[in-house]
């Protein structure tokens, strides 16, 4: 999450049919990642629409130069409060840890390799061994 938090628009690097980003945490684990078209296309579209705006973040807020990691939080907490009853008992547990563990799944049934994975997520330790997450 807090790849997107601080996602700057240099690092950005999108168009009508590619895309792929430069992220990383503040101060480590740096990487470019290519993004697919469900992902490149609407980010495309919003900095086309959003385009004229002079910023460092490609997420900004109302209050804050960049959209912090407590206001994407916010914004989860509010989509999951904002859902039917039945909706409610399928989701109420439901963490980005969980969503982040089913998209590693996914990768893995769609071919991609523990180290590729990792890589994509950013899970390579410093000595450039996996992490026991799976």
């Amino acid at each position: 999450m807090s790849d997107v938090s601080w996602l700057q628009l240099t690092h950005t690097h999108v168009g009508p049919q590619v895309g792929w980003l430069h992220v990383g945490e503040q101060g480590g684990k740096w990487r470019d990642i290519d993004l697919r078209n469900e992902a490149h296309q609407p980010l495309y579209e919003f900095l086309q629409a959003t385009g004229e705006r002079e910023r460092t973040y490609v997420f900004t807020s109302q209050r804050s130069e960049r959209l912090t990691e407590e206001v994407i939080h916010y914004w989860f907490r509010m989509l999951k409060e904002h859902t039917s009853r039945m909706q409610w008992e399928l989701i109420q547990d439901l963490t980005f840890h969980d969503l982040r563990h089913d998209f590693a799944h996914r990768m893995r049934e769609e071919g991609w390799s523990l180290e590729e994975v990792a890589d994509y997520l950013g899970l390579v330790s410093k000595k450039g061994s996996l992490p026991p997450v799976w």
